[in-house]
């Protein structure tokens, strides 16, 4: 629900709550730092200024300016391009059926890594992670509730849980131990850069062909990426007889 509340005026004219968010917005990942009451603030001080210096252009009849006048030309060829391009890349349609055809044409293309789900525990001392993991083996203390006390990673606010990962996202040392034991198993010490771990494989899910329903988004984004690059290139091709082209 947008917001119309007025956060300022200036010269009569209001600035809205909607439009502090639509520049946020506009900033992309860079606009989370200016969700707060500090950062919304200091935008809508730059939405002030641009107003202000708007009103002060107009006053001045600076849109008479020749060089205003070139540069507004040179926008609006750049925004009238980027315009025709879309329209001819928004007629590109891709169906299920496509999809599909496609799939079942390249499934030895859509095929899932081994995927396992691991917890640890990383402490500093040698000695101190045996006897951490002495007490788990003997039911002193669940691995989770040893994770929370012990644990220096991050994870041990949840109980030392990494989640799902395949080969390749862990140092050699905590891979060739997880990997080499069996689900439900705890292995330790396992000493790597970071310290002593001693981890525990929760499951593991092989390698496998994936479902249709797996795939089909991305799939979807492929095709129609392909559709609409192939009907930009020939849109291209037929300008070029239309307005010829000489390249020097």
């Amino acid at each position: 629900m947008q917001d119309f509340t007025v956060l300022a005026t200036v010269a009569g004219e209001p600035i809205t709550e909607r439009e502090v968010d639509e520049m946020i917005r506009a900033m992309g990942q860079r606009g989370a730092a200016y969700n707060s009451k500090e950062g919304r603030d200091a935008v809508l001080e730059e939405l002030i200024g641009r107003r202000l210096l708007l009103l002060d252009a107009k006053r001045n009849l600076l849109e008479r300016d020749e060089e205003f006048k070139a540069e507004l030309a040179k926008v609006k060829d750049s925004l009238l391009s980027s315009y025709a391009a879309d329209l001819v890349m928004r007629g590109a349609k891709v169906s299920d059926e496509e999809i599909e055809e496609y799939y079942n044409a390249h499934r030895g293309e859509f095929v899932s890594r081994e995927r396992i789900n691991v917890s640890h525990i990383l402490v500093d001392d040698e000695e101190l992670c045996r006897r951490i993991m002495e007490d788990i083996e003997r039911g002193d203390i669940s691995f989770e509730d040893a994770a929370r006390r012990y644990s220096s990673c991050p994870s041990k606010n949840n109980g030392g849980a990494l989640g799902d990962a395949t080969r390749g996202q862990f140092v050699p040392e905590f891979e060739d131990a997880v990997f080499g034991t069996e689900v439900g198993h705890t292995v330790g010490p396992v000493k790597t850069q970071f310290g002593y771990h001693i981890i525990r494989l929760n499951s593991k899910t092989p390698a496998g062909e994936m479902t249709l329903g797996e795939v089909k988004d991305a799939l979807r984004e492929k095709l129609l990426r392909e559709k609409q690059q192939k009907a930009y290139k020939s849109k291209i091709n037929q300008l070029k007889i239309l307005y010829p082209v000489d390249k020097y």
